[in-house]
């Protein structure tokens, strides 16, 4: 005669063949290195993690970031985490998040953010967070802005800073990734409009962006930004653009 499992044993063996099946067709594994020893929230290993190919602009003096916006904006703080390439890891996990919406990309970009902000004791105490917004036919169709997920990454990690959500995009441009610079940057002007700017007033604020390249967008956005009046504006983005 067959012995009667235990109900909560039954539940734990239903469990374990569900996730085989569910991991059957949608394999949960590093993106980089196809290894299935990750956690849920991952979606690199932390061996992949520590081969990421960090730009430490964060302790330079006059980092390649700062060199951007010389004469066209003035930031205390301007930091980027990754460089990004193609067909590079980096790209692999900006792809995840921006197009196939896995916010667990987003939250890894953030943590990376936020450590290195918070490992810096040179950086100014940040009063809000402002993600860069995206278009809403872009909101609509992705169902949240990649850089608001980021943001909350940071959060989660201890950055202990509110989100900003009076920065929006008025203008809805065409994907730039199959454009040059002098195209991006002709395309910036008059991107965004501000709301209760009031509460930015004396503030320490830092912009979040996903991929910077050309700068257009963040400089669009400090431009707006810099109506209400902040105590310091600072950048930080995942990914800076090697060409």
């Amino acid at each position: 005669m067959f012995q009667r499992l235990p109900l909560s044993k039954l539940f734990l063996t239903l469990h374990s063949y569900l996730q085989g099946f569910i991991h059957l067709f949608y394999p949960h594994i590093c993106l980089q290195c196809a290894t299935t020893e990750l956690l849920n929230n991952q979606v690199i290993c932390d061996c992949c993690e520590l081969q990421l190919p960090y730009t430490y602009f964060i302790t330079m003096g006059n980092s390649p970031v700062d060199k951007i916006f010389w004469g066209r904006a003035q930031f205390q703080k301007s930091n980027a985490v990754l460089f990004f390439t193609k067909e590079s890891i980096v790209q692999k996990i900006i792809f995840e998040l921006k197009y196939k919406q896995n916010k667990k990309a987003g939250l890894l970009l953030g943590r990376l953010i936020a450590q290195e902000i918070l490992s810096n004791l040179d950086y100014p105490p940040i009063d809000y967070l402002i993600p860069i917004p995206i278009s809403k036919q872009k909101l609509r169709k992705r169902g949240f802005n990649q850089c608001q997920i980021i943001c909350e990454g940071m959060v989660s990690y201890g950055l202990n800073a509110p989100l900003f959500q009076g920065l929006s995009k008025i203008k809805n441009t065409q994907t730039q990734t199959h454009k040059d610079r002098l195209q991006r940057s002709n395309q910036s002007n008059d991107l965004f409009k501000l709301t209760n700017a009031d509460i930015l007033v004396n503030k320490n604020i830092l912009i979040i962006d996903d991929v910077l390249t050309t700068g257009a967008t963040i400089e669009a956005a400090y431009h707006c930004l810099i109506q209400a009046k902040p105590s310091t504006i600072c950048i930080s983005t995942a990914a800076y653009t090697l060409t």
